[in-house]
Parts: structure tokens; sequence; C-alpha cells
């Protein structure tokens, strides 16, 4: 489930769904060609001479690996766990994507829309965060 990774890193910080300060918005899209995702979630990072704790390990050594990883590699963005969201694929595109982003997304909705109370406060309760 998708929106509950986005959910659980987005708000991470304080734990609580806020659905209007800085106006947030879910947005879905369907990237216009196949992107070239360096996938970390599987042996991959081993071979590399990192571990899966890349994934949850201290930002600014993952920061360093991406700019590694892109120097290093041509792709769009790197597949990886989400470490908020346990067993659940995360996805960072890097500006090799600009082009597969399309002109208009699928929805683009901000999360005080009242039609994502229901799932907004159904991830929240699944991911013990609190809501305001």
């Amino acid at each position: 489930m998708q929106g509950m990774t986005c959910i659980a890193e987005v708000f991470q910080g304080t734990r609580v769904v806020n659905r209007t300060d800085n106006d947030p918005y879910l947005c879905v899209f369907s990237p216009g060609r196949d992107l070239k995702l360096l996938d970390l979630t599987g042996d991959f990072a081993t071979r590399m001479g990192a571990s899966l704790a890349i994934h949850s390990g201290p930002r600014n050594r993952a920061r360093g690996w991406a700019r590694a990883l892109h120097d290093a590699f041509d792709h769009d963005g790197l597949l990886y766990l989400s470490s908020m969201h346990p067993g659940a694929s995360a996805i960072a595109l890097n500006e090799r994507a600009a082009d597969a982003i399309p002109d208009a997304p699928l929805s683009n909705r901000p999360l005080s829309d009242p039609l994502l109370t229901d799932v907004i406060d159904a991830l929240t309760r699944r991911l013990g965060y609190l809501k305001s």
C-alpha cells in the first residue's frame, strides 16, 4: 500500500498527520516511460560494499550513497526499502527521470480533501500516528 508508505515517510518526524499545515497533497502519476531504477532491496547493496543498513541508517550516509550511485550508474532513481513502513518499497527519483513525469497527474488532491478522510484515518490508525 503505497499510500501508507507515503504517510509514514512524510510524517515520521512528528508522527502526527496534519492535513492542513503546509498544504500537503497526495499526487498520483504514471510515468510516461519505463523507469530505470537501481534496486537496493536485494543483494545489490551487499555487492557494492554496503549493507541493508543503507535503507535505515543515518540520512547523511544514505545521501552520500545516493550521490555516489548517481555518478556511477545511469539511472532514473533508486528503489529502496522504507524504514518507516517495514517491507514496503519506496522510490526516490533523480533529475534524469524528469522526462518521464507527465504534464498532468492521475490524481492530485490536498490531504484536507474530505474524499481522503476515511483513507487517511485508516492509515493513521494502522501506523499508530496521531492526526490533527
